[in-house]
């Protein structure tokens, strides 16, 4: 394992790439609607994007012919964008963007609901997204990798749910993925220690069923639950500091 560690310079610039990775999903998010295809979401975070003076860290990425991951319903993640896939009401959508300038990256996700969804899409949705910011918070300087998969695993199992384990969250810096792994589950206390400038991106992907998971099938991308239930997905790319972690990804 190589840990590429980033000086305070070198955070800073991140914010960059960051803060457009950032914009890009908020604005994107705005247009979700049903009615709309997921390869109009993507080309309007592509157009953002490249406005910003970016260029996307997906497209082209191992092959990845998309802007942004759009992974539907039972989609974990790495959802290709198609003009055939059109977003239905009542669905639930993950979109994931990236973003590259000056050499950085930046990478976060999210989960929309199209139009109204049910009471328990909702509350997957938002068990998500609290499970992500508990693995935040637990990304503290000399503490352990441990401590960000066991809160985020406390948060999604105590509501009921599946946690991911076979995809996990990343080191990230001029490369997208980096060491370490940043798994979703863990015990606290174990694992490698947390240092002033690591940055990592943090990631919980979880089903309302079960974890487990299958595919990618004939695309070779899109990863689905294994027991067709839904799954939301939420992403910060974060630096930990001698303060604390430090959001990235943010405008």
């Amino acid at each position: 394992m190589q840990i590429h560690y980033k000086t305070p310079d070198q955070i800073e610039a991140m914010k960059v790439a960051g803060r457009i990775s950032a914009k890009a999903l908020r604005k994107t998010g705005e247009l979700v609607r049903p009615g709309i295809s997921t390869l109009e979401l993507d080309r309007f975070a592509e157009n953002l994007i490249r406005m910003e003076g970016a260029r996307p860290a997906f497209l082209g990425y191992n092959g990845f012919v998309g802007t942004i991951c759009s992974s539907l319903n039972d989609q974990i993640v790495h959802g290709i964008p198609s003009l055939d896939v059109i977003l239905q009401e009542g669905d639930i959508i993950s979109i994931d963007t990236g973003a590259i300038i000056g050499g950085w990256v930046g990478d976060n996700a999210a989960t929309y609901a199209v139009g109204s969804v049910s009471a328990a899409a909702a509350r997957l949705i938002e068990v998500t997204e609290k499970a992500m910011w508990a693995g935040i918070e637990a990304a503290q300087p000399h503490g352990r990798l441990g401590d960000i998969g066991h809160a985020v695993q406390a948060v999604a199992e105590g509501a009921g749910f599946g946690v991911v384990r076979e995809y996990v969250g990343h080191g990230i810096g001029h490369d997208m993925h980096e060491d370490p792994n940043v798994p979703n589950f863990g015990k606290r206390g174990t694992g490698i220690k947390l240092r002033p400038g690591m940055v990592i991106a943090i990631e919980p992907m979880v089903n309302a069923g079960s974890g487990k998971t299958r595919g990618p099938y004939e695309d070779r991308w899109t990863v689905y639950s294994a027991d067709g239930s839904l799954s939301a997905h939420f992403e910060r790319t974060i630096a930990i500091t001698e303060e604390g972690p430090l959001v990235l990804t943010c405008e």
